[in-house]
């Protein structure tokens, strides 16, 4: 009776579409996705918040300040600057599986919050961050690919 039962629903599990369920971030992340929805883009660089950006990494990119975590071997980063920015908690969100550090004056910052779904279309992380005024330097690493998707914002 059991195989009855399990050959009867196999196809109705294959056929059903895959969940993107993304409403277990810790907090809401849909203006982020909407962000990353839209058809064009910024590219990275210089960043500013409010805005998501389409990222091109690469290979063995010399982090100028050393993350918390090592870079792996053939795994890909990219460095940006957010030259202006008020004192307050960012949050900063990507699409993919990857290492987020953020320094400012040469230091890195302890992140105070960090919200991840493995089932959520277009969104991976998002990671929280008490800045102050001026510039701060983001470190994406540990990538497995060579485009990410990437979003700075003040936390809501």
């Amino acid at each position: 009776m059991k195989r009855f039962l399990l050959a009867a629903l196999a196809p109705l599990v294959l056929a059903a579409p895959a969940r993107a369920d993304c409403d277990h971030f810790k907090w809401s992340v849909a203006r982020e996705r909407a962000w990353f929805a839209a058809p064009s883009l910024p590219k990275g660089g210089q960043v500013a918040a409010g805005a998501g950006y389409a990222l091109t990494l690469a290979k063995d990119v010399k982090l100028p300040v050393p993350p918390q975590r090592a870079p792996k071997p053939d795994t890909f980063a990219v460095v940006l600057t957010a030259p202006k920015l008020a004192p307050g908690l960012y949050q900063i969100t990507l699409s993919a599986e990857a290492w987020v550090d953020v320094a400012e004056n040469g230091k890195l910052v302890t992140s105070s919050g960090f919200s991840g779904q493995r089932d959520c279309a277009g969104v991976r992380k998002s990671v929280r961050f008490p800045l102050g005024a001026g510039p701060a330097t983001i470190e994406i690493s540990n990538a497995g690919a060579d485009n990410i998707l990437f979003a700075l914002a003040p936390a809501k």
